[in-house]
């Protein structure tokens, strides 16, 4: 575990503030489940194996635990929290209003030339993570995808929000992608996007967004099943209803 963390070390910027890093490196650790649901995490072993104060590493500990990926338990410790079904809808509610709204202002007054560029280079690049399963750089190209779109249409205010919610989705996105929904699939809604986008069709541009961040309420029950371990003990998972896109393809 503790190679993993370093490697993720050592992808952070060494420019950045030393707290800032630890964040993005326990964030991630979280989310890729090098820390698991359930897991304590201590202070002193985290200092230790980057070299740095424990200071630092409190002030991520409490930056995670106001994401609601860790919690903070006085005088018990600091664990890792089981993934809530509850929080995962509530946030996947939040990003699908924020990038359906998004997408539409990009079909209604288009986007830039660069800008589809930019989406159609991620697209291929996607691709070509599909045969080898590349998960891990799929999953960073899929941020930049989504990112690409909100920053292309100047709504800074948008991708803020999208990454403020995108914590309790994370986990369950970059567990599904290996277990339960293929690549291909959501390359292939991610190029359905961008036609709608090239059409300026509003309508299919709203749907295929809608579709493709709901993609994780079909995956959910399936992993909530495999991986009990890692989802708190809640209700039975309830699907709301997903749209359905014309039946023509748009690739």
């Amino acid at each position: 575990m503790m190679k993993t963390l370093q490697a993720l070390w050592g992808e952070t910027r060494e420019s950045d503030p030393v707290r800032q890093r630890l964040y993005q490196v326990l964030r991630q650790s979280v989310i890729q489940m090098v820390l698991a649901p359930g897991q304590a995490l201590s202070e002193k072993e985290i200092a230790d194996t980057f070299s740095v104060s424990r200071q630092p590493v409190r002030e991520a500990f409490i930056r995670l635990s106001e994401a609601g990926l860790v919690e903070v338990k006085p005088q018990r410790g600091t664990y890792v929290v089981k993934i809530s079904q509850r929080a995962v809808l509530e946030a996947r509610f939040v990003r699908e209003a924020v990038e359906v709204a998004v997408v539409k202002l990009a079909a209604e007054k288009g986007i830039e030339p660069a800008t589809l560029t930019e989406l159609h280079d991620l697209l291929a690049r996607q691709r070509r993570c599909i045969e080898p399963n590349d998960n891990d750089r799929f999953y960073r190209l899929d941020e930049a995808f989504h990112r690409t779109l909100s920053l292309g249409v100047q709504q800074y205010a948008a991708w803020k929000v999208i990454e403020e919610v995108r914590a309790q989705l994370d986990r369950v996105r970059y567990l599904s992608v290996p277990h339960s929904t293929p690549l291909e699939r959501l390359v292939d809604q991610h190029a359905n996007i961008i036609a709608a986008i090239e059409a300026r069709d509003v309508h299919q541009a709203e749907q295929a967004m809608s579709l493709h961040l709901r993609e994780i309420l079909v995956s959910m029950p399936d992993l909530i099943r495999r991986f009990p371990a890692m989802f708190e003990e809640q209700a039975a998972f309830e699907e709301p209803e997903t749209p359905v896109l014309k039946q023509e393809s748009m690739q």
